[in-house]
C-alpha cells in the first residue's frame, strides 16, 4: 500500500517557470536557427547536444555583453540543468540581490549540497527570502519555496525538526489545489498524510486526487493503490487498475511494481513475466537518479517498485509460470530484490513460505 516506511526521503521542488519569461526552451524557440536539429551532411555533429549548449553560452555570453540582465541568471540555469554544479552556484551567488530565481537556486543547491558542501542551514535561509519576500517578482517562487521550506522542517534540517510547521507550510504551497501553486506539496501532503501517525486517509485521498489532477504522476499512482485497498476511498478495483496503469504508462515505477504484483495474484504470469522483467532490469545506478528526475517521483518509491518487479520476476523464474523454469537467474532477481529493499523484500519472502505467493 502506500505507506513507505517510517518517515518520508523527500526531494526538491524544480525551479517553478517564471510567467513573464520562461526559460532556455522559451530562449531557445525564440532563437530557433541556433537551435535547429536539422543534420548537415557536411557537418555531423554540427547539431549535437554538446554543440546546442556551446552556441547557447556564446550567445548568452554576448547578450550579457550588451547588458541583458537576464542573460545571467539564463546561463546560470543553463549550467544547472547541464550538472555543472559548481559553475551555476558561481553565477547564481554573483547575481543573487538582483534576481529571486538566483536565490531560490541556491537555496536548493545549499540544502541538496549541489555544486558545494551541504549547507542546510544556508539552504532554509535563502528559502525563507522567497517566501517572506514582497516583491512581486518572488511571487511565482513562493509557493515552492514554501514546500522546500516544509520538506526542511520535516526532515529537520537547518531547522528544529517540527511536523506541524512542515504541514502549515505544505498546506499553504498546496493553496487548496491551485494548479499554478506547488503541486508537489499537494502530492507529498497525499503521502504524509497515509504515512503520518494517527493516518489520516481521507485527507490523503484528498491531496492525492488533487495533485493527480494537476498532472501529478506520483499521486496517480498512490491514488491507484487506495482504490485498490478501499484505503481513505471506497474500494474500486477498476478505478484502481484506471489509475496503475495510465501511472505506468507515464512512468511511474511504483504502480509498474504494484501492476506485476497484481498480474501475478491474477495468474496472468506471461504477462507477468514481460512487464516484470523490464522493470526489473533497471539499472539501480544509474536508472532510479534518471527516472526520479524525468517522473519527479520520490526514488524510494521507484526503488520499491523495482524491488516488487524482481521478486516476482524471480518467482515466476523459480516456479516456470509464463517462463522456462530458471532457478539460477531466479536466484539473481531474489538478490537484486533484497539489496533494493530488504524490508520489503522479507515481507514477500514471509508470504512466500505462508504460500500465500
Amino acid at each position: 500500500n502506500t505507506h513507505c516506511g517510517d518517515r518520508m526521503k523527500l526531494t526538491s521542488e524544480k525551479l517553478p517557470k517564471n510567467p513573464s519569461y520562461t526559460s532556455l526552451s522559451h530562449f531557445a524557440a525564440k532563437n530557433a536557427k541556433i537551435f535547429q536539429w536539422r543534420k548537415e551532411k557536411t557537418e555531423p555533429d554540427h547539431y549535437s547536444h554538446a554543440n546546442l549548449v556551446d552556441k547557447a553560452l556564446q550567445l548568452l555570453k554576448e547578450r550579457i555583453r550588451r547588458g541583458d540582465t537576464m542573460a545571467y541568471f539564463l546561463r546560470g540555469q543553463l549550467y544547472f540543468e547541464e550538472g555543472w554544479y559548481e559553475e551555476a552556484l558561481e553565477q547564481f551567488e554573483e547575481i543573487k540581490e538582483k534576481d529571486h530565481q538566483a536565490t531560490y537556486q541556491l537555496g536548493v543547491m545549499y540544502y541538496d549540497g549541489l555544486g558545494t558542501a551541504t549547507d542546510s542551514e544556508k539552504g532554509v535561509e535563502y528559502m525563507k527570502k522567497i517566501v517572506d519576500s514582497p516583491c512581486p517578482k518572488a511571487r511565482h517562487l513562493k509557493f515552492a519555496a514554501a514546500y522546500n521550506l516544509g520538506r526542511a522542517y520535516y526532515e529537520g534540517k537547518g531547522v528544529k525538526r517540527s511536523d506541524k510547521e512542515a504541514e502549515r507550510l505544505w498546506l499553504f504551497a498546496a493553496d487548496n489545489g491551485n494548479p499554478k501553486a506547488s503541486v508537489k506539496a499537494q502530492s507529498i501532503l497525499g503521502l504524509y498524510y497515509s504515512t503520518k501517525e494517527p493516518r489520516e486517509l481521507e485527507k490523503a485521498f484528498y491531496w492525492h486526487s488533487e495533485a493527480c489532477g494537476n498532472g501529478n504522476l506520483e499521486s496517480q499512482g498512490a491514488l491507484g493503490l487506495m482504490y485498490f485497498y478501499g484505503q481513505g476511498i471506497r474500494q474500486d478495483t477498476e478505478a484502481a487498475l484506471h489509475c496503475l496503469r495510465e501511472a505506468a504508462e507515464r512512468g511511474n515505477v511504483y504502480a509498474q511494481g504494484n501492476l506485476v504484483e497484481y498480474y501475478y495474484k491474477m495468474k496472468f504470469f506471461t504477462k507477468c513475466v514481460a512487464f516484470s522483467k523490464r522493470i526489473a532490469d533497471y539499472d539501480e545506478v544509474h536508472d532510479i537518479p534518471m527516472i526520479a528526475q524525468v517522473t519527479d517521483c520520490l526514488p524510494e518509491f521507484i526503488i520499491r517498485g523495482m524491488a516488487l518487479a524482481s521478486f516476482y520476476h524471480a518467482r515466476c523464474l523459480q516456479l516456470g509460470l509464463g517462463v522456462t523454469k530458471d532457478e539460477a537467474t531466479a536466484k539473481c532477481y531474489y538478490s537484486k530484490a533484497c539489496r533494493l529493499n530488504p524490508a520489503l523484500a522479507d515481507e514477500l519472502h514471509t508470504l512466500l513460505i505462508h504460500q500465500r505467493i
